[in-house]
């Protein structure tokens, strides 16, 4: 089996930490969001893997080839972001097995894929959400999806598909695909994985869904965190300093300089870090960052950042002005 990660996304909404970084390299839980994945991968045996890169590629390259040599990786390059269904169809020359797994790059996810592959059916990752407008949905009778929509106005279904496609036969795939691109069948302005998975039920391939309860979202801060939180809650990692008070959970890496300071709960601290004097938590401090005399809570730092504040103590009286410089 091959896997497909189509990483080419610009993560617009991560600047300004995506302006110098892949999102899918930024770091959540103590290493990046693509380890997490490939990880898994690797645990379900999948061994072989097509990435599907576009903006700071060449990043993504490099950290594959330098960090994952088990993993036999080819590269495509998206050279236009014309959506999700173009970028599987950019894949398609890598496509070397009867079977593929389709996993977003910037989803980390809990669940037993071997019961999924052992079914032998072509099954989508689904998961019950409030809003359905924001995703793809399945419309599923008697354990078969009947029609997939994507981002629909006025849903019809609250199972959202969330970006975990296993395909059994990739030959229906690359034919849907093949028609999605030839006549330009777009939705909402782009090819849709959705609208060629649609194709292939069309032509009668027979498609199911499994339960994803466990789907983290990487793609805005706010759920960058609270995945970070997620992740440390379920392996927390740290070490003994003097004059540093840790409240875990939180993740320290082995080259992290701390003194003087409360870390956690909550935070993720990488190597090269150097931190005195400050009190972190619900934080994701990225590599070589170096921070003094500040207070942090719910906040991102890109690597090689420097960040100097200065506690203030205040007894201030009524209709004061206070400016800090």
């Amino acid at each position: 089996m091959r896997a497909i990660i189509p990483v080419a996304g610009l993560g617009s909404r991560l600047k300004p930490h995506t302006y110098s970084t892949p999102k899918v390299l930024l770091n959540v839980g103590g290493k990046p969001i693509l380890a997490h994945i490939l990880d898994k991968l690797l645990d379900e045996e999948i061994h072989k893997a097509t990435f599907v890169i576009g903006h700071l590629g060449e990043m993504i390259k490099d950290y594959v080839l330098n960090n994952y040599k088990s993993i036999q990786a080819d590269f495509v390059e998206q050279k236009e972001m014309e959506g999700l269904g173009h970028a599987i169809y950019t894949a398609i020359p890598t496509f070397d097995d009867e079977e593929i797994f389709i996993i977003l790059g910037d989803t980390i996810f809990d669940v037993n894929l071997k019961d999924v592959f052992k079914k032998k059916q072509t099954a989508l990752g689904v998961k019950e959400v409030d809003d359905p407008r924001r995703f793809g949905i399945a419309v599923v009778n008697d354990g078969s999806i009947k029609k997939l929509i994507e981002k629909p106005q006025t849903p019809v279904s609250n199972l959202a598909l969330v970006g975990l496609y296993y395909i059994r036969n990739s030959k229906s795939l690359i034919k849907s695909l093949n028609q999605l691109v030839e006549n330009d069948v777009r939705t909402k302005g782009e090819l849709q994985l959705t609208d060629a998975l649609q194709m292939m039920i069309e032509d009668g391939e027979s498609i199911t869904t499994f339960p994803v309860e466990g789907w983290y979202d990487c793609g805005k801060p706010e759920t960058l965190l609270s995945t970070n939180q997620f992740l440390l809650d379920n392996k927390s990692v740290n070490k003994n300093y003097e004059s540093v008070v840790i409240n875990p959970p939180v993740f320290i890496a082995e080259s992290a300089e701390i003194a003087n300071s409360i870390i956690g709960p909550y935070a993720t601290i990488d190597s090269g870090c150097k931190i005195e004097e400050c009190i972190i938590k619900n934080s994701i401090v990225s590599s070589n960052a170096h921070i003094s005399k500040t207070l942090l809570e719910n906040s991102i730092i890109g690597s090689n950042a420097i960040i100097r504040g200065m506690f203030k103590r205040l007894n201030s009286g009524d209709s004061s002005e206070i400016d800090f410089y």
